[in-house]
């Protein structure tokens, strides 16, 4: 049987290879550090550096795994490039909204209003480089997207940068922290044992949350928004998606094929069918894109917990809330009615929000076999 690369792919598809998908190591500086979303995971600790004197933020609680963090490095694989190979944005730009004329309204971008920074990443720069390592708010964060699986996520980076390691596990980017060199699969932001650092402590990310929307939707709603530059320390061809294009889809966002097998197969949805995924340290949801889209508010449970999906017409999305029992919400031409009668934001609940991000199906089941599904 051949051997599988991200670049393979490329090659099989008639899609000219560009950007991280044929870097080498030598395309990145490993030791470059940076200069609404609100963070929905409690924070509580920190994981200690190799050397002591740098250390990467941790959540409260470890989210909830699939399987054993051994058994996860076990079911790492390469994904083409080496470490570094496809270079993280360590120095960014960025441009008001007249300057961004690179983006047509129908863009992907992933968009955050944190700390007072309110801030647009678009798709096909974070394509090219996956990782761009910023500050929001004087925060020093992470914006991360894995093309293969659909799943942009921001996390808190502390004192050190994150970069893209080479490795998949269940076609899913795992990113490695520069100040410890441990392994952190991005949709589980989870550390895990590598070859860099073979013991490294159980504990998660502190996350907060971008929201996938359109170039035109986002500007529409933020027009003071800053809008991350093509011009960075890496020259890029930012015309061209390496796996295909959004706008309109075409290539690998298109059709049903995968570059690698995904830990488990679950054939109840199309694999690249958009789901909004949460996970807790108890259990982990998915909601349908479209279902959310057409019934605007969806009930469900995560673990212990009763939850509401809740649709925003603004952004084409959903936010995720912890409910008390025996309440009910209502949807009334965009807010969401309370039980007392007054009416809100859909991203303005006065409800505890559970993280939740776009995924493709088969990513979200290959890790969640055990996810709670809302059709």
């Amino acid at each position: 049987m051949p051997t599988r690369s991200r670049r393979r792919f490329l090659a099989l598809v008639g899609v000219s290879a560009v950007a991280g998908c044929t870097g080498s190591a030598s395309d990145a500086d490993p030791t470059a550090t940076a200069g609404s979303g609100v963070t929905e995971t409690a924070t509580a600790g920190r994981t200690a550096g190799t050397d002591g004197s740098h250390t990467v933020p941790t959540a409260a609680e470890r989210l909830v795994l699939p399987m054993s963090r051994t058994a996860l490095r076990e079911n790492a694989m390469s994904g083409g490039p080496p470490k570094d190979g496809i270079p993280s944005i360590d120095r960014p730009t960025f441009v008001g909204p007249a300057e961004a004329d690179f983006l047509d309204p129908g863009d992907p971008v992933f968009g955050v209003v944190r700390d007072g920074a309110t801030k647009a990443y678009p798709q096909k720069i974070l394509v090219q480089h996956e990782i761009i390592n910023d500050e929001l708010g004087g925060t020093p964060v992470s914006v991360t997207y894995c093309p293969l699986t659909g799943t942009v996520q921001g996390f808190e980076r502390g004192e050190t940068t994150f970069g893209v390691s080479g490795r998949l596990i269940n076609d899913n980017l795992v990113m490695y922290d520069r100040a410890t060199e441990a392994w952190w699969p991005q949709m589980l932001a989870t550390a895990i044992p590598g070859p860099w650092n073979e013991d490294p402590a159980a504990a998660s990310l502190r996350e907060f949350r971008l929201v996938w929307t359109t170039w035109e939707r986002w500007r529409r709603h933020n027009p003071e928004t800053r809008v991350l530059s093509t011009d960075n320390e890496h020259a890029k061809n930012y015309a061209r998606d390496p796996y295909g294009a959004y706008n309109p889809r075409r290539g690998y966002y298109e059709n049903d094929r995968l570059l690698f097998p995904p830990l488990r197969v679950d054939d109840r949805f199309d694999k690249k069918t958009v789901v909004m995924g949460t996970r807790t340290a108890t259990g982990a949801a998915a909601f349908l894109k479209e279902t959310i889209r057409s019934e605007k508010l969806v009930p469900g449970s995560v673990g212990d917990a009763s939850v509401l999906a809740v649709y925003d017409p603004r952004y084409d999305t959903a936010y995720v809330y912890r409910t008390p029992e025996g309440t009910t919400y209502e949807y009334d031409d965009g807010a969401v009615v309370a039980p007392d009668g007054t009416g809100h934001a859909p991203d303005a609940l006065p409800l505890e929000r559970v993280h939740t991000f776009d995924a493709m199906w088969f990513a979200w089941a290959g890790y969640y076999p055990d996810t709670n599904v809302y059709a």
